[in-house]
Order: C-alpha cells, then structure tokens, then sequence
C-alpha cells in the first residue's frame, strides 16, 4: 500500500463526503465537536457537514486526507488550536500554556485500512503540515492503551503512535490521556 497525504480542499470535499458516509464520521460530528462542543449532539448531521464545508471552503486547509491509489482511507483534523475552542473547555484536553500551537484533534480511518499504518501516515503529513504553516509545535491528545479499544475510543490516536514520530507528553490532566507535543520551534526561556 502506498498512501498519499493531501490538504482537504473544497475540490476534495466530495471525497471527504464518501469517507464519512451519509451520516458522518463519529455520529454525525463532521470534525464539529471541537470547534462547537456539545452542541453538535443537538444540531442535525446535515447542519454540522454544512458548517464544516463551510470550514472548508473558508479555508485554509482544516486537515489531511490519506488515499491508497484513488480510494481515501483516512482523514486527520489539524488546524490551529485557536479553532478549536472545545479543547479549552475538556479536562482532558486543558491547555499547557500560551503557545500557539497547532493541534491534531481526531482521526477517522476507512473500515478495512484500520492497523494498516495509516495513522502513522496522516501523523507524519500532520507534523509536516503544521510546520511549513510556520506552527512552534503540534500537539495531539492520544489514548494511552496497550490493549486493543473500540474505534471510537480512539479517535484521537494511540500514544504509542506520537510517539514513535517523535512526540513527546508535555501534560496528563487524566492518566490515560496525555497531551503530546512535536517541537518545530525551540521554545524561549523567560529572562532571569
């Protein structure tokens, strides 16, 4: 399997449309959650892919698409954690400190594509996405587990992941639930 990275654009929207299947990735979400929090449980699936799209066509690209060949197998949400002002309000997720980082919020990959090294794929356009937006560093908010879970409860990546690219956990506000981070920019120290 060779897998390709690309930034979702408003041309590869109906590819994203295809990937999430009629009701949506995750319930209906369409990569709201974090951006409207609970509110997107109340609101019609129909409504949060029309707020997304929109997302999209706004731009810039809201994250990445793996493709095998012409089928897209994957999606990763990454974008300035600014955007996402549901991960402020999570315990799990509280920020660490001021830094501008970029954030990798949550995966959705194709049935069938599942442990085949397509996280590990998107993780990697991810870091390289992020840093060529001039981003101080990406951060991620993986599950901590060795054994095997339900997809849904690993949305947000495995751990053991980040950190084979080279993350490394900053904060744990829950145990199993770190707060990872990919360096681009050596931070400042405070003067003395």
């Amino acid at each position: 399997m060779t897998l390709k990275v690309r930034p979702l654009t408003p041309a590869l929207w109906p590819q994203l449309e295809e990937l999430f299947g009629a009701n949506g990735a995750c319930g209906g979400c369409w990569c709201m959650f974090w951006r409207i929090g609970t509110a997107y449980q109340k609101t019609p699936a129909a409504k949060n892919k029309a707020a997304f799209k929109s997302v999209v066509k706004k731009g810039p690209p809201p994250g990445l698409l793996a493709f095998d060949g012409d089928i897209v197998v994957g999606w990763v949400q990454v974008t300035p954690r600014v955007a996402l002002p549901g991960l402020d309000r999570s315990r799990m997720t509280a920020r660490v400190d001021d830094a501008p980082v970029w954030s990798i919020s949550c995966f959705y990959i194709r049935k069938g594509w599942r442990g085949k090294g397509v996280m590990t794929a998107l993780i990697e356009g991810a870091a390289a996405f992020a840093k060529k937006a001039k981003a101080p560093a990406l951060e991620a908010y993986p599950v901590k587990t060795t054994a095997k879970k339900s997809t849904t409860s690993i949305y947000t990546g495995v751990a053991s992941s980040f950190a084979k690219a080279g993350f490394e956990t900053v904060a744990a506000h829950v145990g199993h639930r770190p707060i990872m981070r990919r360096q681009f920019v050596r931070a400042r120290k405070a003067a003395a």
